[in-house]
């Protein structure tokens, strides 16, 4: 066991499975996962792990945003030389974990989103006291990189891993689709396609998405909207599509768990729109060549948002301005078909690059071994 990693991570998300695999052929990870998170999410099967040891109790501590993870402090005496935690300074075990560290001798890297810099963020001092800590600090971007390093973090701590979804199963899909007729046969007509993949909530804005369809619509600029996704927080959003008029531009698809169909659907539209916060969205979206357009309030994005590119992967438009989202998707749903064709490249490279786990199990061999 001495050889071992020790994985104390907050959650097992499904879609962690592919690099969590990796990490279980080529590191002999023992894996502790906590057993639920505030949101829905849907979890891996723990058997396709030969490292999983066992499932660990979460609990919110009282009404504040701290967790509580019932067993998983006591790893620390476990020979073990390196452990790999989540959940960041919230989850209360993981500071008992450091404190145990520094005394026997252990290391101990932190996988999270590290420090935003939102300066409504209570207890910073606390945030950066938690990754002080740490020998390392894997982050999934830049921005919260530049955001520590300007804070004094040295910069051989911090190390970007990025994110990933199941990239293996994405490529072979990838190979083989092509364009279909699956728009025209839905809405009866040729006009070209917004998507919009993930969880139906008001985080999302999907009120303001479905307002500028009618308006570029009303504006002669014919185009439909496919939502893709389960409705969790029961908005109404049949009541905007009613409101505008645009019943038969609006496609409720509703969830999707076949990967194949995600992929046709996503790579046949034009562009993938979240007016709101966005995160593993844009991974996905990419994956099959397809642009995407989100707001420039970076601070309420997940830190997949550093996957596009203005101008060459999606966009960025002005915060909840009506006008300038419209413009957006208006360029983007209006490329010819070379400037298609080089999008779709973009994208591609930005996954293939960085945004998979074949990439991120190689950051992780570099530190832990």
């Amino acid at each position: 066991m001495k050889n071992k990693i020790c994985c104390v991570f907050n959650l097992a998300p499904h879609y962690r499975l592919s690099i969590y695999k990796l990490m279980d052929q080529q590191l002999e990870c023992d894996f502790y996962f906590g057993d639920k998170v505030g949101s829905p999410i849907k979890l891996l099967d723990y058997s396709e792990l030969k490292g999983y040891k066992s499932e660990l109790k979460n609990s919110q501590v009282l009404n504040t945003s701290f967790t509580w993870q019932k067993g998983a402090w006591q790893l620390i005496f476990k020979p073990y030389k390196h452990y790999i935690i989540n959940g960041g300074p919230n989850f209360l075990a993981n500071w008992i974990i450091l404190f145990f560290a520094k005394i026997l001798g252990k290391k101990v890297h932190s996988w999270d989103h590290g420090m935003k810099g939102d300066p409504e963020t209570k207890y910073k001092f606390f945030e950066h006291y938690f990754y002080k800590f740490c020998n390392t600090v894997f982050l999934y971007g830049h921005y919260s990189k530049n955001v520590m390093l300007n804070k004094g973090f040295p910069k051989e701590k911090l190390v970007c891993i990025y994110n990933s979804l199941d990239y293996k199963k994405q490529l072979e899909i990838r190979e083989n689709l092509k364009k279909t007729d699956i728009y025209k046969i839905k809405f009866k007509n040729n006009a070209p396609v917004i998507s919009y993949i993930g969880r139906i909530q008001k985080s999302k804005k999907l009120d303001l998405l479905i307002e500028s369809i009618a308006k570029l619509n009303n504006n002669g600029i014919a185009c439909n909207l496919v939502i893709i996704g389960p409705n969790v927080e029961n908005d109404d959003m049949n009541k905007f599509v009613d409101k505008f008029k645009i019943k038969n531009k609006v496609w409720f698809y509703g969830p999707c768990y076949d990967e194949q169909l995600t992929g046709n659907l996503l790579y046949n539209s034009e562009v993938c729109v979240t007016p709101g916060a966005i995160g593993l969205t844009a991974i996905h979206s990419m994956a099959y060549g397809t642009p995407v357009i989100t707001s420039d309030n970076f601070l309420i994005h997940g830190p997949e948002f550093e996957t596009i590119i203005p101008g060459e992967t999606g966009d960025f438009y002005k915060d909840n301005d009506l006008d300038d989202l419209t413009l957006k998707i208006k360029k983007w749903i209006n490329l010819n078909k070379e400037q298609q064709i080089i999008t779709e490249k973009n994208a591609y490279k930005v996954i293939d690059d960085k945004y998979n786990p074949l990439y991120q199990i190689e950051v992780l061999k570099k530190v832990l071994k």
